[in-house]
């Protein structure tokens, strides 16, 4: 499918949030002088050990807020860098919950809105998490819906996390285009029947080839 017609029969435009809406490691770059050279691998051992605890919690149907996974992902991290000063650990999650947006966001789902569709955010960040990012980031105002995966218990790539979004919208899922940086996530959607289209801000390589995006873009402002 070519990026020309992307959004051809779309009745809603959903979003993952984190690493697709904000950016992930903005907790650890704003403190990155007091962490000191280990930062970006804080970072990456962070976000790897916080996706890594929601997918066992759910191959095991041990469902935990997102926003514990995160606080453990941390102490890991932490744990794992035992250079860094863990006297940051509460300035770090205080700064997770206010992360930043990409640039482009506001303009895109603004966008996407008067041309009709509706947007929405699904994520795997419980409820509080979530609707602070999106306070601090002041996009409520560009988003029909915030939806969580709170509703069913279930993290992506379950099924249930995905219908989340056809429930809230009384949509079929040909009709949603969903968009995440995440390739994992992406192959989920695909699976689920959305129109997949990953945000690939890394330009990192392709996998999962049996559930494959309709279009890679190197950021949102690509949809339009």
């Amino acid at each position: 499918m070519s990026d020309l017609n992307l959004l051809d029969g779309i009745r809603a435009a959903v979003f993952d949030a984190y690493g697709t809406l904000f950016d992930v490691n903005a907790a650890v770059q704003r403190h990155a002088a007091a962490i000191g050279p280990q930062a970006t691998s804080l970072s990456e051992t962070w976000r790897t050990k916080q996706l890594e605890y929601s997918w066992i919690h759910g191959l095991m149907g041990r469902y935990e807020p997102f926003w514990t996974l995160t606080e453990r992902a941390l102490d890991f991290a932490l744990a794992k860098h035992p250079d860094v000063d863990r006297g940051l650990r509460e300035r770090l999650l205080d700064t997770y919950r206010d992360l930043d947006a990409y640039e482009e966001v506001p303009g895109v789902l603004s966008a996407l809105r008067e041309r009709g569709l509706r947007t929405a955010i699904l994520t795997n960040g419980d409820k509080p998490m979530i609707d602070r990012a999106v306070a601090s980031a002041g996009l409520a105002g560009h988003l029909d819906a915030v939806l969580t995966v709170d509703a069913v218990r279930m993290f992506k790539t379950h099924p249930d996390a995905y219908r989340i979004a056809l429930d809230e919208f009384g949509v079929s899922r040909e009709e949603v285009l969903f968009c995440s940086s995440n390739r994992w996530d992406i192959a989920g959607a695909a699976a689920y029947g959305f129109r997949p289209v990953w945000i690939n801000r890394k330009g990192l390589p392709d996998e999962y080839p049996d559930f494959a995006p309709v279009a890679v873009l190197g950021s949102l402002d690509g949809l339009l």
